[in-house]
């Protein structure tokens, strides 16, 4: 997708090119303000000192900020890349390896581990890609430079400093997202705050390093959401012609019963069958897939405020189960790409001259600027958007 840059940042990023000295001596006023505010908050001078030696601003995190994919990519792309076979064969894999973990957070906190799963899968790979900023660089440029939200972020900061001081995770390990996100499921540090828990008894809270604390953490989180054991988080569903898509809507709930009585089936028919509420989820309008989704869905859902985010982890969770995908089309006639397809794309366009970098199925700037030329070739609006037209088009 085309990258949004809001005025402020152009400013900032002019300023940080044109004049330097100006832009550090903003910086490191900025830090020292934050410097007595962390003291008031118990944070010693020597941990502020130390987390933050040697520290500069990133401005590249602004971009990141107004970019988020759950929020601007169609959903079929954003679900074709979090749960394609390839993360459902490595979850597989991680889910035997971490088993005897997965059962005790299960049994703890009366959570699916296929849910637990799904989280840390869709958050970092199964610790594969666990980020690799600075939290503490992060967060200082999101707080000093931020067009919004900077409160929210001077709060993760304080967090942070408070990790530090308390020797919970080593500050050199303290990497992540952009955000400030980290660990194998990708805790704000004022959630790990909150939330984490040991689960490897070795009296710490490591979720870094430690699968078994990631993994009952995670669990916590989703307990203390509204996690409802034995409740399913919801499944597709067929609805009939007569739908109005506005009754639809994660907080409209009503009884399976009245939705059965309205005429929703299970996606293979069979009848809605149980004696809870559930809303219904149209992630691509009235024609696309249709979903049922129970209070648990909403506990997933709170994880990161977004509802593709959501399906994409109650999605992979129930593949993991054994269950198979989603059966009802999505409304497009360009087909998303997996993670493997998306590497192929990536390939092709390398042999026909593009320089896109590593074929790592990750669509940079690099290959979204190749695959706009492509689609000019081909006569569909360039967008950018690694489809099924365009790497049929290359392999051809």
């Amino acid at each position: 997708m085309k990258r949004i840059i809001v005025p402020a940042l152009l400013s900032l990023v002019a300023l940080a090119a044109a004049a330097p000295a100006s832009a550090q001596a903003d910086f490191r006023s900025c830090l020292s303000g934050l410097r007595g505010q962390a003291a008031a908050k118990g944070i010693s001078g020597q941990a502020f000192d130390v987390a933050t030696r040697g520290v500069e601003p990133d401005l590249t995190i602004l971009d990141l900020m107004n970019n988020q994919p759950e929020f601007k990519t169609p959903i079929w792309d954003y679900l074709a890349a979090l749960v394609d076979e390839e993360r459902v064969q490595d979850g597989r894999g991680a889910m035997g390896q971490w088993g005897r973990a997965l059962a005790a957070a299960e049994a703890r906190f009366g959570v699916d581990r296929h849910a637990i799963a799904g989280v840390w899968g869709v958050e970092s790979n199964f610790g594969k890609d666990i980020g690799g900023r600075s939290l503490v660089q992060s967060l200082t440029t999101l707080v000093c430079y931020a067009p919004r939200r900077n409160e929210y972020f001077k709060g993760e900061l304080m967090a942070t400093l408070k990790i530090v001081q308390d020797g919970d995770i080593n500050p050199a390990n303290l990497r992540g997202s952009w955000a400030g996100a980290f660990g194998h499921t990708q805790f704000m540090p004022s959630t790990f705050q909150r939330l984490a828990v040991d689960g490897d008894g070795d009296g710490r809270r490591d979720i870094m390093n430690s699968v078994p604390d990631a993994l009952h953490s995670t669990a916590n989180f989703l307990k203390k959401a509204g996690w409802v054991n034995g409740l399913p988080w919801g499944y597709e569903v067929r609805l009939p012609e007569s739908f109005k898509a506005g009754l639809a809507g994660r907080k409209n709930k009503k009884p399976l019963s009245a939705w059965a009585a309205m005429g929703v089936t299970r996606i293979d028919g069979r009848p809605l069958q149980g004696d809870y509420a559930a809303g219904i989820l149209i992630p691509a309008g009235i024609n696309g897939p249709a979903f049922i989704v129970t209070k648990n869905f909403d506990a997933v859902y709170s994880y990161n405020a977004a509802e593709s985010y959501g399906l994409a982890i109650a999605l992979l969770g129930d593949r993991l189960k054994g269950q198979p995908g989603i059966r009802t089309a999505w409304p497009t006639d360009d087909p998303p790409l997996s993670r493997a397809e998306r590497r192929e794309l990536q390939r092709l366009l390398t042999a026909r001259g593009y320089d896109v970098g590593e074929p790592d199925g990750r669509v940079g700037s690099k290959t979204r600027e190749a695959i706009k030329d492509v689609e000019r070739r081909i006569g569909l609006e360039p967008r950018g958007r690694p489809g099924g037209k365009v790497l049929q088009a290359l392999r051809g």
